[in-house]
């Protein structure tokens, strides 16, 4: 498939950075430092904007080295761009650390994934087939 993409930004475009990743990095389009302080949040721009083809839809997902080292996750995760968005491509960004983080000018905030979706025509009912596991959830399988 073809993702066309414009870059209004000075960055590079999005790429995967190895041969078999599901994903590519996103960098910030700013022009300077932003400091987000504990437990706040903020849109974070890209420059980029895209179009998906039809039955294709972007996931924005955090990167795992920046959640684990700096408590920084994408907020509404995955966040979901469908194919017919075309304004720019955001990241809602939360720092989850007991510190202030700094965002630099072309950091790499989160990675997309671009994935395949289906719309689901939907029949109403008045009872679902039953199965082995039935209404369980939500650590209904036990611990080990």
């Amino acid at each position: 498939m073809i993702l066309k993409v414009v870059n209004k930004s000075s960055n590079p475009l999005p790429k995967y950075e190895s041969e078999q990743a599901a994903g590519m990095d996103l960098r910030c389009n700013i022009s300077e430092p932003i400091i987000l302080q504990p437990l706040e949040r903020r849109l974070i721009p890209t420059g980029l904007y895209i179009q998906l083809p039809i039955g294709y839809e972007a996931q924005i997902r955090p990167r795992s080295g920046l959640a684990l080292k700096r408590g920084l996750t994408v907020l509404n995760t995955p966040g979901t761009i469908d194919s017919d968005y075309r304004g720019e491509v955001g990241v809602i960004l939360i720092n989850l650390s007991g510190e202030e983080q700094t965002i630099e000018p072309g950091e790499r905030v989160c990675q997309m994934v671009i994935a395949r979706h289906e719309h689901a025509e939907i029949e109403c009912v008045e009872v679902l087939d039953q199965t082995e596991r039935g209404e369980g959830g939500f650590g209904h399988s036990g611990r080990k």
